[in-house]
């Protein structure tokens, strides 16, 4: 095995392996020998790729995000681009955000508790800018191909995506909390939003 593909395998390992402890455990009570022990890694192992378990967890953040990119992309890259398929793997994603057992629910929140360590703090802001930037892109794109509307700023509206999706994902920890306005509700009011007008 080429040393590229052993080192997708390991972190591959990695991440499912700290995905299914944080669905099991929660967050706080996931140790690094855990993380040993469940994925049969040893210590120098796991110490080649990261240096703690909250940089995994960092990667798991990230690693959602990147799916529902590639997700998003490869729907546009068919052969007759149309806003419902790309935008049904957005509002897909959205739907996780309300389960609050989903691993990247629960680390989100575990990482915001621990803002004031510098690590921690720089790996929120670079999630969140890259967040706020694909969804810019996403709009950028269906703007491209004419299925969403060019009335739509889309820095401003990427901003707006990410602060209600980071809400979802908050008010699912909060037990009992209304839903009101729920993951399906907020699919179509933002596919509403984003659409000609001629289209709605």
């Amino acid at each position: 095995m080429k040393q590229e593909e052993r080192r997708e395998q390991t972190l591959r390992t990695l991440l499912d392996t700290v995905k299914e402890l944080v669905k099991e455990k929660g967050c706080h009570s996931v140790t690094m020998k855990d993380i040993m022990d469940r994925s049969n890694l040893s210590k120098g192992a796991i110490f080649h790729y990261v240096k703690s378990k909250d940089e995994l967890f960092v990667r798991v953040l990230r690693e959602r995000l990147e799916e529902t990119d590639r997700g998003f992309r490869s729907e546009v890259d068919a052969d007759a681009p149309s806003f419902a398929d790309p935008m049904r793997k957005i509002a897909d994603s959205i739907s996780v955000y309300e389960n609050p057992e989903d691993p990247t629910n629960k680390i989100l929140l575990y990482l915001l508790g621990k803002e004031d360590q510098p690590m921690i703090a720089e790996a929120l802001k670079a999630y969140y800018e890259r967040s706020v930037d694909l969804s810019r892109q996403w709009i950028e794109t269906g703007q491209r191909h004419g299925v969403i509307s060019s009335e739509v700023d889309p820095a401003r509206t990427a901003d707006l995506f990410v602060l209600l999706t980071t809400g979802l994902r908050v008010r699912a920890s909060i037990p009992g909390a209304p839903r009101r306005f729920d993951a399906r509700t907020f699919a179509e009011w933002i596919s509403d939003l984003l659409q000609p007008r001629k289209e709605r």
